[in-house]
């Protein structure tokens, strides 16, 4: 197994790891920076802090409770929904590409794609708040014309990495889609 650093789009240090299972089979996963107990800690307080200010005011004790229920309900909802520690791309040759998001709360999300569907994978450009922000993604075939591509598959879309790590897994990718295409096709 292989691990690089590389930076996301807002800085934030995320780790690249590439395992190939075989040569035909690679496994690509970026995790993401961990969750910061002292911003966690931050938001909670001023939470309970503003709940207290209340409190003092009103002299109503479901204020405090309402404000420790929603912190810790809050909390519940973004560690299972929201906050991805790892994304992964299984690039299978003969099979097709397993994308897994892994969230903090240790809930997984797995999405599998037939190679058959996959016409190519490509780093594409957007423009966002003012910036050129670049991605990966997926192109699916268009079933009634092989030439048309009738979905885009978005990968990485929680860590954002910069250009040169999705140089890198790209890369990757495109060896097993090449692959694929020079290899002899069975009937």
């Amino acid at each position: 197994m292989e691990e690089r650093r590389y930076r996301s789009a807002s800085g934030a240090l995320i780790v690249l790891r590439r395992r190939q299972h075989s040569a035909s089979c690679r496994e690509l996963a970026v995790r993401c920076p961990r969750l910061q107990l002292r911003s966690l800690s931050a938001v909670t307080s001023a939470v309970w802090l503003a709940a207290y200010g209340l409190f003092v005011l009103s002299e109503n004790s479901m204020v405090l409770s309402a404000a420790i229920f929603i912190t810790l309900i809050g909390l519940i909802i973004y560690l299972h929904f929201v906050k991805i520690d790892q994304e992964s791309l299984l690039v299978i040759g003969s099979l097709g590409i397993q994308v897994t998001s892994s969230y903090a709360s240790g809930k997984e999300s797995t999405t599998f794609i037939e190679m058959g569907q996959v016409k190519d994978v490509v780093i594409n450009e957007a423009i966002h708040m003012q910036k050129v922000i670049y991605y990966l993604c997926i192109l699916l075939q268009d079933p009634g014309d092989p030439q048309g591509v009738s979905a885009v598959v978005p990968l990485f879309q929680s860590s954002k990495p910069r250009l040169d790590c999705l140089i890198e897994v790209y890369k990757s990718c495109q060896e097993i889609l090449e692959q694929r295409k020079t290899a002899p096709q069975s009937s």
